[in-house]
């Protein structure tokens, strides 16, 4: 039971990184003027970056690829991206907070077995 919630709990957490990483590489220069607007630098760029982070770390959580290692990336990430870009939204960044939370119980239990790694152990 434990594997299959495990499971449960990659797809749930992945599915915004594969979703939110995929619109942002399509909608680059859209993502890039609300880069900009805050200040950051290279945001044309940076936003390539960001989406395909999201996208490839999404799909390796996804498919329990190297699980522990991307979830503590992920963690950081929704972190750093909470106090920068959702300051201004208290039930954003929250979210953010959640989701690093999700990570990091995900990087401490692993994958599980159904998973490529199958035992989840990366690091």
């Amino acid at each position: 039971m434990n594997d299959r919630l495990l499971l449960l709990a990659r797809i749930l957490l992945a599915a915004l990184f594969v979703v939110s990483g995929f619109g942002k590489l399509t909608n680059a220069a859209g993502f890039a003027g609300m880069l900009g607007k805050i200040g950051m630098p290279a945001p044309d760029m940076l936003a390539y970056a960001v989406g395909l982070f999201e996208l490839l770390g999404g799909l390796a959580i996804l498919i329990g690829f190297q699980v522990r290692t991307v979830s503590y990336l992920l963690a950081a990430f929704c972190i750093a991206t909470a106090f920068i870009a959702h300051t201004g939204d208290m039930t954003q960044l929250l979210k953010n907070f959640g989701l690093a939370g999700g990570f990091l119980a995900l990087a401490v239990a692993g994958a599980g077995q159904y998973a490529v790694d199958r035992s989840g152990r990366s690091l």
